[in-house]
């Protein structure tokens, strides 16, 4: 447990310097955030009472003390935009941001990993071709422009699946996968592609090792070759991709938020960015962090049983 107990300390450290430098740059944008929240027409005892009420005043390190203390007791703060807890604020809305991360994850994974392992265990056929060339174009366009492509094609000239809202699972699950198949593929394509290429990459350098060769010539079965034997030495970095694109989705899913109309985080940090709601943006980042640092520490966790040969190195 040492090793453990060693990762989870610096990963904690990192997490503490995250959100100071993220706290710090926040406090260096230009521009007045009391007066940004008023209005031009507010006058100046107006913002400077709101100035007041938000320690605006107060040097940096003493207002980052005492949020970091708040957070440390789960007080995230009270939003400046809409004057709710910053923490119930993401409570409401993680849900639908975790539903849309796990599915474009699944998509992307199931699409990914037949794709790459047929395409390296026949190099140079017809499919290796057309799946490199299908991720190299998923991973040059945008999710946005995909996202506009996906409502053109299944809402406008074959209207079957909605473009807009969300129903949540409890009321509707027919609907809610309805409401969200479209977001997902959009933010799907990019990791799709990113994990087809790699793990196509290192199934081919797998597949001419040597226990490659000395199985193969013991008359082992294609099937048990590659799932088997090929498979869990290449996913090394296929999972560490997959752990770091986890987390990454929820800055992805900004724009695809805002496109599908669906309440969840990413949409909710675009509005605190805009507002300059200090006080959420402050929250989310710390939410984000946290999210790659159990992850890293998860991935991490399980190089372990996917390849004994790490444990054997460290």
């Amino acid at each position: 447990m040492r090793p453990v107990f060693s990762r989870v300390l610096s990963l904690l450290t990192v997490l503490l310097l995250v959100t100071l430098a993220i706290s710090f740059m926040v406090d260096q944008l230009p521009g007045d955030p009391a007066r940004a929240i008023l209005g031009e027409d507010a006058t100046l005892a107006q913002v400077e009472i709101l100035r007041q009420q938000l320690k605006l005043d107060d040097p940096f390190l003493v207002r980052y003390a005492e949020w970091l203390g708040g957070a440390l007791s789960g007080d995230f703060g009270t939003s400046i935009r809409t004057q709710e807890n910053a923490g119930q604020a993401i409570l409401v809305r993680a849900p639908v941001s975790i539903q849309l991360m796990i599915m474009a994850q699944i998509l992307a994974i199931v699409l990914a990993i037949p794709l790459a392992v047929y395409s390296a265990f026949r190099p140079g056929r017809a499919l290796d071709r057309s799946s490199a060339a299908l991720a190299f174009a998923s991973i040059s366009v945008a999710p946005f422009v995909t996202a506009l492509v996906l409502i053109l094609v299944f809402a406008v000239w074959w209207p079957i699946l909605p473009t807009s809202g969300f129903v949540p699972i409890d009321q509707d699950l027919g609907a809610n996968l309805r409401s969200m198949i479209l977001p997902a593929c959009a933010l799907a394509l990019v990791p799709f592609g990113v994990y087809q290429r790699v793990l196509r990459s290192d199934m081919g350098t797998t597949l001419g090792e040597d226990f490659i060769l000395a199985a193969r010539a013991k008359g082992m079965r294609p099937r048990n070759l590659i799932w088997r034997q090929a498979l869990r030495p290449s996913s090394l970095g296929f999972l560490t991709l997959a752990g770091l694109n986890m987390a990454a989705l929820i800055g992805g899913s900004v724009v695809i938020e805002m496109i599908f109309a669906l309440p969840g985080l990413g949409q909710l940090m675009a509005l605190s960015i805009s507002s300059r709601d200090i006080v959420v943006m402050q929250a989310l980042v710390l939410l984000i962090a946290l999210v790659y640092i159990v992850i890293n520490l998860c991935i991490d966790l399980l190089y372990r049983f996917v390849d004994p040969r790490v444990t054997h190195a460290r």
